[in-house]
C-alpha cells in the first residue's frame, strides 16, 4: 500500500529498492524542500535532493540501515532513505512508494549550485545556503513568492 488515509491522517510508506528496509511517516510534512549543496548532490548521485521533513514522532521503520554522516541507507542495495535526529525525520521523496506524490517543494537551498538547465520553480523560497546559520538563526530567503492563490 502506497498511502492510506484514516480520518484526517495520512500515512505514507516507502523503502529501499530490495525491500529489506521499510518505513512510514504519518500526517502532513512540516516542510518539503530541494537542496543543491555538494553533500546532497553527492549523497543522491544527482543534481539535487528532494525531501520532506516530518516530526520524528511521525516516523517508524523496519529493517537494518547503515548510516553515514547522519544519512541512512540500505546496506544491501544502497538505496538512500532518510536522515533522523531527535526532532525530525528527513525523508528522501524518491524513496516513497507513491509516485508522483502530492509533495511540492516550497523552498530551495544552495541555489548557487543549482544546474542552469533546471526549470525555475517560481513558488519556492530561495536560499543561498541553509535555512539557518551555524548558531541556529533562521535566514531570510533571497526570494519569497506570494502563495495566496
Amino acid at each position: 500500500m502506497n498511502m492510506e488515509t484514516t480520518g484526517d491522517a495520512v500515512r505514507r510508506v516507502g523503502g529501499c529498492m530490495c525491500g529489506e528496509v521499510r518505513y512510514s511517516v504519518a500526517g502532513t510534512p512540516v516542510r518539503v524542500g530541494i537542496c543543491h549543496c555538494k553533500d546532497c548532490r553527492t549523497y543522491g548521485g544527482s543534481a539535487f535532493s528532494a525531501y520532506g521533513i516530518w516530526p520524528r514522532t511521525a516516523f517508524a521503520s523496519d529493517g537494518e540501515v547503515s548510516t553515514y554522516a547522519g544519512r541512512s541507507f540500505c546496506p544491501k542495495c544502497g538505496s538512500r532513505l532518510f536522515a533522523l535526529d531527535a526532532k525530525e525525520a528527513e525523508i528522501m521523496i524518491g524513496s516513497l512508494d507513491a509516485a508522483p506524490s502530492d509533495l511540492i517543494p516550497t523552498y530551495e537551498l544552495w541555489i548557487g549550485r543549482r544546474e542552469g538547465w533546471l526549470p525555475e520553480m517560481p513558488w519556492t523560497d530561495l536560499f543561498e545556503g541553509d535555512r539557518h546559520d551555524v548558531e541556529g538563526n533562521w535566514r531570510q530567503p533571497l526570494r519569497r513568492p506570494r502563495r495566496d492563490g
